[in-house]
């Protein structure tokens, strides 16, 4: 397993993940059932939806094969299939500058993407001033794996405070 650490700003309450090369725009695969999962996917690309749009401390995981099932411990999990013909998966704030994102070897083909959020009522309850202390910031772990096209699934569903 190779695992990574970033810090991206998630503007729009989104971090996206897409093939390399991609020209796909996500904004149609916002449906009302996307932002209710915080998923949106098309073929090659997908925006992880997150509580508030400050930073947020994301991992990446490439694995060899689906991890076993810890939704347990965090607030809200979803899966999803994507094509990375290039073999390059790249992660990034919404609005980051593309040529400077976060890029990883992956198995060209389809893959699965697992991403599970924690710590969400601390980043609802303070809002943008969450990511003022790593203690207090949105965590999003994203798990990436070879294996072939599934629909969009929600694990586990977070239940925001405010509802």
């Amino acid at each position: 397993m190779i695992a990574t650490e970033l810090q991206l700003f998630a503007d729009y309450y989104q971090v996206h993940l897409f093939d390399d090369g991609s020209v796909t725009d996500l904004g149609d695969a916002w449906t009302d059932e996307a932002v209710l999962d915080n998923l949106a996917v098309d073929t090659d690309a997908m925006a992880v939806g997150t509580t508030v749009n400050v930073n947020v401390a994301v991992t990446v995981e490439v694995l060899e094969a689906a991890p076993e099932d810890d939704s347990a411990e965090f607030d809200h999990v979803v899966e999803a299939s994507l094509q990375v013909s290039s073999g390059r998966l790249v992660v990034m704030g919404c609005t980051d500058y593309e040529p400077e994102a976060a890029r990883f070897r992956v198995a060209a083909g389809p893959v699965r993407v697992r991403a599970a959020r924690s710590n969400l009522a601390e980043e609802e309850h303070l809002g943008i001033d969450s990511d003022d202390d790593p203690a207090t910031m949105e965590r999003l772990r994203l798990q990436v794996w070879p294996a072939p096209h599934a629909d969009p699934v929600v694990i586990k569903r977070w239940k925001p405070l405010a509802a």
